[in-house]
């Protein structure tokens, strides 16, 4: 019987990835994605929560060419014109989950006392 090691997402739980460093980057995007979005809410209330969130997530994937055009360079903005609409996949975002208590462990036996 093999065995295979696979790293899940604690924010997207139905992910799996086959190299922990890959579960990082992807964890880290929609940490970003979700800072994103509540900014994007705040900034423009009347979006509604679905495009809040592919706004953020389109973002986050595409960080480094918005950190280009945030540098002077505006024009690295038209390498996503250039790029094909990806129509965005619903990822859910959920808050960290916190691991379980462990198993809870049998209370030590009083101490008998002398008679």
């Amino acid at each position: 019987m093999a065995v295979e090691v696979v790293y899940r997402s604690s924010r997207d739980l139905e992910r799996l990835f086959m190299d922990k460093a890959e579960a990082d980057r992807h964890d880290k995007m929609l940490e970003l994605a979700e800072l994103l979005a509540e900014v994007l809410q705040k900034a423009v209330p009347s979006l509604t929560e679905q495009q809040v969130e592919e706004a953020g997530i389109y973002m986050a994937k595409n960080r480094d060419v918005f950190a280009k055009a945030f540098k002077s360079q505006p024009d690295a903005l038209s390498e996503l014109l250039n790029v094909p609409a990806e129509v965005a996949e619903p990822v859910a975002v959920a808050e960290p989950v916190e691991e379980p208590p462990a198993e809870p462990t049998k209370p030590a036996k009083a101490a008998k006392t002398p008679k």
